[in-house]
């Protein structure tokens, strides 16, 4: 996925450069006070904008302000700082909320509990369980029948108590996390009223494990830091060319050395889904198969001249099919979640100028089973939708990469397969809005932005938070230059990724250091795509 080369852009001036500044300015305060979690500056304006309601949530119920304390001795409370930032904080007059041992955290449901403990844990309070009443001091968290979607939430801070609030746990949890945040950057939640919720549902960072391996405690740390910053996906890219990083029953003999096992995935998994992080597996293929291949060298294709592809394999030979299907079935076990990405990308035999020509036993299947006129692009485009519904058969929700939607095939891709947008640079190209107008559901990988390659091979350079915050944004998919904002609701949301192609370039702690800040970037212009407001200012930006 990250072959192709590219030129990087310089960046462009930009008016939110002040909002970037201040936004290193409260993480290196934050980092010195030894607090791990890096907040963005989103305050209100003091006696003006802090009073007056922030851009509500989509479908977001209006209500009116809260009552202000008895005592009209406090100052308007401001916008709590996070990352992301809140959609919108009602002002109210009061001391705001602070943790006390004391204190409890109740909870209204007891599918809340997991959330009820790791909170009260982190503030260190007491857990106590599912309760009618809540006492001053203390922090409740309930389910309750807003509209604001799953993921929505509304935290309330008045009369020295914290009621968290939402249609479903995922909610609650990020209403978790915007507390824990308060309270690491000043000690107090803010008196008022937050109401937020993401603006795409599509969140994700994703890791090429089979390059670099990395320890699972590396990868747990990670899903905690996602969950924080309200992260929901964790890709995992196990199976390449240079390893097959899980342990396998089905095909042991492919498995390297460095590897996963089983119940440390499982752990993973149960971390994650504790902090709303589905996890979603992908098994690459017809190409990027080389540690599979290195077992089963009878499978690899050759030319017509009987020279091997790397990494790819021949989808002619039936016994292909079944290795990958064997797979794919057993891991699906092992990752219950909903989503799966199934590659497709970098099929070397589509990257010849004549393929038919150069493959005549792909070629003559393809005929076989597509008819006269059927050719390379056609068996390739079959090959992912057998894999497609593979995947699918296990109620699971599949993407691929763009470059495996094949321009000029007749067999087209499976209408619900997602596109996992990266790149503009395949030979046969096709642009973003080709996708969109047959209306497929987009996810924004774009590799000008969001690809952090170890070694920064070709022309990759490291992204940088400040570039991805001042020039991306989720319609930015290929390129710089965003797709039209009536396409806004096929863009499902975007995908942070780490590849491993130099893998010694940097230890697991650096890659950990390296893409800090680009995360928080990242997950800001998920959550809301528009600037954040700063001090002094009385009205937000608009989107990018």
């Amino acid at each position: 996925m990250s072959q192709h080369k590219h030129r990087r852009r310089a960046p462009a001036k930009s008016p939110l450069k002040q909002t970037w500044v201040l936004i290193l300015a409260v993480v290196a305060v934050t980092a010195a006070a030894g607090v791990s979690l890096g907040l963005l500056a989103s305050g209100g304006d003091g006696d003006s904008a802090g009073s007056r309601q922030r851009r509500s949530a989509p479908g977001a119920a209006e209500t009116a302000s809260p009552s202000p304390s008895p005592s009209r001795s406090y100052a308007l409370s401001k916008a709590p700082r996070t990352i992301p930032a809140v959609q919108s904080h009602t002002a109210a007059r009061g001391p705001g909320w602070r943790p006390a041992r004391t204190g409890r955290v109740v909870v209204g449901d007891g599918g809340l509990a997991d959330e009820g403990r790791l909170i009260a844990g982190e503030l260190g309070m007491t857990y106590a369980g599912r309760k009618d009443d809540t006492r001053a001091g203390d922090v409740r968290l309930e389910l309750n029948g807003d509209k604001g979607g799953r993921e929505s939430y509304t935290m309330t801070v008045r009369g020295g108590r914290v009621v968290i609030g939402g249609p479903g746990e995922a909610g609650v949890f990020y209403g978790t996390r915007t507390l824990k945040q308060e309270v690491a950057d000043g000690g107090t939640a803010p008196e008022g009223v937050v109401r937020d919720r993401p603006a795409k549902p599509v969140r994700g960072f994703m890791l090429d494990t089979a390059r670099k391996n990395y320890t699972a405690g590396w990868i747990e740390d990670r899903i905690r830091e996602l969950g924080d910053l309200k992260f929901n996906q964790l890709g995992l890219h196990f199976s390449d060319d240079q390893g097959f990083r899980i342990e396998s029953a089905t095909h042991p003999e492919i498995v390297s050395k460095e590897r996963l096992t089983k119940a440390e995935v499982r752990k993973i998994v149960q971390l994650a889904e504790s902090r709303h992080i589905t996890i979603v597996p992908e098994i690459d293929s017809p190409g990027h198969l080389g540690a599979v291949l290195a077992a089963h060298p009878d499978l690899q294709l050759r030319n017509v001249n009987g020279v091997p592809v790397r990494g790819a394999i021949d989808i002619s030979k039936p016994k292909s099919a079944q290795v990958v299907d064997d797979l794919l079935k057993e891991y699906a076990a092992l990752f219950p979640g909903s989503q799966w990405h199934i590659g497709g990308d970098e099929y070397q035999a589509l990257v010849v100028s004549d393929p038919e020509a150069s493959f005549p036993q792909l070629a003559s299947a393809a005929r076989k089973a597509y008819g006269a006129n059927a050719g390379v692009a056609d068996l390739a485009t079959g090959w992912l939708n057998d894999r497609t519904d593979t995947v699918r058969s296990r109620d699971r929700t599949v993407r691929a990469w763009n470059d495996g939607f094949f321009r000029d095939a007749t067999v087209q891709p499976a209408k619900d397969l997602q596109v996992a947008y990266w790149t503009g640079k395949e030979i046969g190209a096709r642009p973003p809005i080709d996708y969109l107008r047959a209306g497929r559901d987009v996810i924004n990988y774009n590799d000008e932005f969001l690809y952090y390659v170890l070694g920064q091979p070709q022309t990759f350079v490291y992204p940088t938070g400040e570039r991805i915050y001042r020039q991306w944004t989720p319609r930015v998919l290929r390129g710089t230059t965003p797709v039209p904002a009536r396409y806004d609701d096929q863009i499902l949301g975007g995908t942070f990724a780490v590849w491993g192609d130099i893998a010694s370039a940097q230890t697991q702690d650096q890659v950990a250091a390296g893409i800090r800040m680009p995360l928080r970037a990242t997950v800001q212009k998920l959550w809301d795509a528009g600037a954040p407001r700063c001090r002094g200012r009385s009205s937000r930006r608009s989107p990018t």
